[in-house]
């Protein structure tokens, strides 16, 4: 169990450091929720975007929470008199690491307030998992979050 923990928070930290590579765009933060920690956004163009997670599950399987995923950003759908209002959804992958490691699918879709003139979002998101490891099950995460962007 540790070396798969291992295994896999190591694929993160490589990924994370890539991600930080970038010229711009790179955003860090908090989320609170269900899992609550860190998160990482990375935009490759305006409209589309890698995000990541590491952070603590509290729910049914409380444990260490990791997970990625592809966005996309719809804008102009929510008009704001300051600022931009992108609607988002994507998909990408979970790992929990609980009593088993359990491996999921994750529909992603949200809200990202992206502020003028400053280094910063707010994202709210309602996460639909579909597990496929160890077996078959459907479960909900959902968090509110800050990132400022370097």
């Amino acid at each position: 169990m540790f070396k798969r923990i291992l295994l896999i928070t190591t694929i993160f930290v490589v990924f994370t450091a890539n991600v930080q590579g970038q010229s711009s765009g790179f955003g860090a933060g908090i989320m609170l929720g269900e899992p609550t920690g860190i998160s990482l956004k990375n935009w490759i163009s305006k409209t589309n975007a890698w995000d990541a997670g590491i952070a603590w599950g509290f729910g049914k399987h409380g444990a260490f929470h990791l997970h990625g995923d592809y966005l996309w950003h719809k804008y102009g759908l929510i008009d704001v008199d300051k600022g931009t209002l992108p609607l988002y959804y994507g998909v990408g992958v979970r790992f929990l690491f609980a009593d088993d490691t359990h491996v999921g699918i994750r529909g992603v879709i949200g809200l990202d307030y992206l502020f003028d003139g400053l280094p910063l979002d707010v994202f709210l998101e309602l996460v639909p998992i579909f597990d496929i490891v160890p077996g078959t099950g459907f479960s909900f995460n959902g968090a509110l979050g800050v990132r400022y962007f370097f």
